[in-house]
Parts: C-alpha cells; structure tokens; sequence
C-alpha cells in the first residue's frame, strides 16, 4: 500500500532530504509505503485467493481516499500481481 500519487509524502520527502545529506545526489525522489503479508489456507488459491485478500484490502487494510495497493500471489517463486483498478 502507498498513498495515491496525487497526495504529498511529507515523510518522503523527509527521507528523500536525509538520503541526500549523506552523499546520496542521484536520488530523485522517495515514496514511503506499507507491506502487509496474508497468509492463507493452502485450500485456497490462484484467483480466489487474490479474489479474497484484494477483498480484505478494501474493506479494512486499504484507506481508499488516500491509498492505493496492489496485490501479489507468490506460489513456489511465481508471483501473480493484481493493481487496485482506478475508478
């Protein structure tokens, strides 16, 4: 999860400032997001399980006015992404 691209990252850019007082000039920019790992039952999978935690981002991990997210299915080293589509 990120904020949308259209709000400020004040803590970004405090980051950002900090990267470049230690020698860091090439950096352009930073965001500051949130990783949230599920876990789920093994009965579960492919599409329903992405099905199931995009689910759970919207009614209770994501704050929609302000973030934006994206979920991803790792099995066995494949991973499946799914973006949040924008209304």
């Amino acid at each position: 999860m990120r904020l949308k691209a259209s709000l400020d990252d004040a803590q970004g850019r405090v980051v950002e400032r900090a990267l470049r007082n230690l020698g860091y000039d090439k950096v352009k920019k930073v965001r500051i997001g949130k990783l949230i790992e599920v876990w789920l039952d093994d009965s579960i999978e492919g599409n329903e399980a992405i099905k199931q935690v995009d689910e759970m981002c919207r009614k209770l991990m994501a704050n929609p006015v302000v973030e934006e997210f994206e979920v991803r299915l790792d099995i066995d080293d494949k991973t499946t992404d799914r973006k949040e589509e924008k209304p």
